[in-house]
């Protein structure tokens, strides 16, 4: 197939090798009381959560004047309003007469805010408007006493929320880079298919460095092996200010030895690892059928594989339902990109699909949980999209929810790993090159915590 000059998604031609990272580029020994000590979670609490942009949900969810949202950090509250002026924006959860809550449940629609302590009253843009009995209450500066803002802005169909009111631009903290090599993708167009919400035995930290490599595979996901070919040497990567990318080019396993018909075969059975694949396999089948002769044998000629037909099926696919991949390459029709946007926010994508790891610090403080939002978005066509949509599910009770096999592994392993960091003996951990992006994570994190401790 013929590559158009100039796609974002070309910078996979120039990303680094594992070959060409130096071995302890970003550092390669982890203390283990960052994922265990209360203080340090403490120093994390004011030195990067109050401070940084973070996901907090998407657009889709406030489609109308008046709906709200709450969100939680530590035992911050925070609502998240689309106004009249279809503006999306961001308080504190807190009447600025007494503090009493606004908004006590997940989400809503109010035509203002009404505090139900002293009935005092705010516009969807935070403006206090209305005071019980205020002809006899004294002179109040409603401007001076509306509510408390916090940053929020949009990107990629998020909305993130920033608590520091004077935080710098939310495109600033993406980079215009990031933008770049994201927007071919429209993933805000993409809707929910997997939405599960559910406080974990770890630390936040350890929920983002187990998708940040693919190192843990053969031990976690074995099954994978049997189906994906993963070659470290072939992954390339890009890190920005804060932010990296990873990418492993996707093959079927053993595609070296095996004949087309295995390959065929092992691509049909991935429809769990992609959940775009069954949309996908029609078409693919034509293509495929076209290189079979009179007697049914498949024969692929120079150039053309089973990775290829995947390729162009999914660009034939996408472009038949309406989804504009013009600007997508042929790589990423079929390879998942790993996206890491500090600090918490992880997500694998491709054509027409991505999945989103979110980790959040738990609510109590304990640095030994956490809680993890996990979320499976698609591009689908009008009433696909209505059928396929899936609402929140909050987990309350541990361990009653069941995810697909390979992210069941990672709930399990998480978890078990969290209790060999609280060994006290254990002062570090000692990270390979495979791990290049964990490492540079916490590089990322101890320059935050550092910058923020000089400021």
């Amino acid at each position: 197939m013929v590559q158009q000059a100039g796609r974002p998604g070309e910078w996979l031609d120039t990303g680094l090798s594992l070959a060409e990272i130096g071995a302890d580029k970003f550092g390669s020994r982890i203390s283990t009381d960052r994922y265990t000590a209360p203080g340090f979670q403490e120093r994390e609490r004011e030195r990067i959560w109050a401070r940084t942009w973070q996901v907090v949900g998407r657009v889709s969810e406030l489609p109308k004047a008046g709906d709200w949202k709450t969100y939680r950090l530590f035992d911050q509250s925070y609502i998240i309003v689309r106004g009249r002026d279809g503006a999306i924006r961001g308080f504190v959860n807190a009447c600025r007469h007494r503090g009493n809550l606004l908004c006590q449940g997940e989400q809503g629609n109010a035509r203002r805010f009404v505090c139900q302590y002293h009935l005092w009253s705010y516009d969807l843009d935070g403006k206090l408007r209305g005071v019980l009995r205020e002809n006899i209450q004294g002179p109040i500066d409603k401007d001076e006493k509306s509510l408390l803002k916090v940053s929020v802005d949009t990107f990629a169909g998020f909305v993130f929320l920033n608590p520091d009111p004077d935080a710098e631009p939310l495109a600033d903290y993406i980079g215009a880079e990031v933008a770049e090599l994201l927007e071919p993708y429209h993933l805000d167009e993409m809707i929910p298919v997997m939405d599960v919400r559910e406080a974990l035995e770890c630390n936040w930290k350890v929920v983002m460095d187990a998708f940040q490599e693919g190192y843990h595979v053969s031990g976690v996901h074995p099954q994978l092996l049997n189906q994906i070919d993963l070659d470290p040497a072939k992954s390339r990567y890009r890190f920005f200010d804060r932010h990296s990318v990873g990418c492993a080019p996707f093959d079927v396993a053993n595609a070296e030895t095996f004949g087309p018909e295995q390959h065929v075969e092992g691509i049909k059975g991935l429809t769990e690892t992609f959940p775009s694949l069954p949309m996908i396999l029609p078409r693919f089948d034509e293509l495929v059928a076209a290189h079979r002769d009179e007697n049914g044998k498949l024969e692929f000629p120079d150039g053309v594989t089973a990775r290829t037909i995947l390729q162009q099926a999914a660009r034939d696919t996408f472009t038949g339902m309406g989804l504009d991949v013009s600007r997508l390459t042929d790589a990423q029709m079929s390879d998942n990109q790993g996206w890491s946007l500090f600090p918490n926010f992880f997500m694998t994508i491709r054509a027409g699909e991505c999945h989103v790891i979110r980790a959040m610090p738990h609510p109590s403080g304990d640095p030994n949980k956490c809680v993890w939002h996990v979320s499976s978005y698609m591009w689908l066509p009008g009433e696909l999209a209505d059928q396929f949509r899936a609402e929140l599910i909050d987990v309350t009770e541990p361990g009653s929810h069941e995810y697909f096999l390979a992210l069941q592994q990672d709930y399990e392993q998480m978890q078990r790993q969290q209790a060999g960091l609280r060994n006290t003996r254990l002062d570090h951990l000692s990270l390979v090159k495979e791990e290049v992006i964990v490492s540079y994570f916490h590089h990322v994190l101890d320059r935050h915590l550092a910058a923020t401790a000089q400021s």
